[in-house]
């Protein structure tokens, strides 16, 4: 997958388009990630015995990775993401609008 958790990401379909939001979770399997604030729910949770109260929960669902794009670090724009072998032989992401590394090495 070309998102990592951790990535700062912008929404650019569906109803939270627009949005930005940092990846709590990525389900590669799913082809999915779960993002902060985003596509949230709410979820009825019955009290138990330790540190769960009952009462209803938002939490935020997953969404299609397609749906996302990475926002670059250097250039702060929603851009695809392309990558390159560097000198060492280590592979990194870059962006394709100004061509900087993504990853932090």
């Amino acid at each position: 997958m070309k998102v990592k958790k951790g990535d700062l990401v912008r929404v650019i379909s569906g109803k939270d388009k627009g949005k930005e939001g940092k990846i709590l979770r990525v389900i590669p399997k799913l082809n999915k990630v779960i993002v902060e604030n985003i596509n949230l729910v709410k979820k009825h949770q019955r009290p138990t015995q330790q540190l769960r109260e009952g009462g209803i929960i938002e939490q935020p669902s997953p969404i299609h990775a397609s749906k996302v794009m990475v926002i670059c670090p250097s250039c702060g724009k929603p851009t695809r993401v392309g990558y390159k072998f560097l000198e060492e032989g280590k592979k990194v992401r870059i962006c394709r609008k100004c061509n900087e590394i993504i990853d932090k090495v």
